[in-house]
């Protein structure tokens, strides 16, 4: 079975992007194994420290690595991507040998699937923004993407919910992505 790795770009607990995974994960119920990446512990990157690798470093690294393909849910903060994903995905941009630029990191080539729940733009500008990235640092960005305006009742109750439509267009998402997996 194929393995999709689940990244959340929020540490809230009550997160709506961690309660969107949570979606997700159960449509991909049995046609993949899903794993979820915890980057709370991830060190701000810093090339006096990158060789060897810390080992948060080195355990993320393994993780994506051994992963068919990445999946993230990130809340936009600001119109942009929060900077504990930003760290995360320089990290694995970065070069796994000291000095050497020509080998393949652990990111460049694998799927990568984008989902965001936010505010009334569905996350557009973090979502755009991470399509950008993604690309310079030569991951695949599977399309479609999935963005949800969440409903005003979510942000007093901490509880997402999904209109029919939103639901759809994740469904859509995880057949793309167990499609593009084969």
């Amino acid at each position: 079975m194929k393995k999709v790795l689940f990244i959340v770009g929020s540490l809230r607990v009550k997160s709506f992007n961690r309660q969107l995974a949570d979606v997700a994960e159960q449509m991909l119920a049995g046609r993949a194994d899903v794993a979820r990446l915890d980057i709370a512990d991830v060190p701000v990157v810093n090339q006096d420290a990158e060789f060897p690798a810390p080992e948060d470093v080195s355990r993320m690294r393994k993780a994506v690595g051994e992963a068919d393909a990445v999946w993230i849910f990130t809340p936009e903060y600001n119109g942009s991507y929060p900077g504990l994903l930003k760290n995360t995905l320089d990290w694995l941009s970065r070069p796994l040998v000291a000095g050497d630029y020509a080998t393949p990191t652990c990111i460049a080539g694998k799927t990568v699937a984008l989902s965001g729940a936010g505010g009334r733009a569905a996350t557009a500008g973090c979502r755009a923004k991470l399509t950008e990235l993604l690309t310079f640092i030569r991951a695949e960005v599977l399309e479609p993407q999935t963005g949800v305006a969440l409903a005003p009742e979510c942000w007093a109750t901490d509880v997402l919910t999904l209109t029919d439509e939103q639901r759809e267009a994740l469904k859509l998402q995880a057949e793309a992505l167990i499609a593009k997996l084969g």
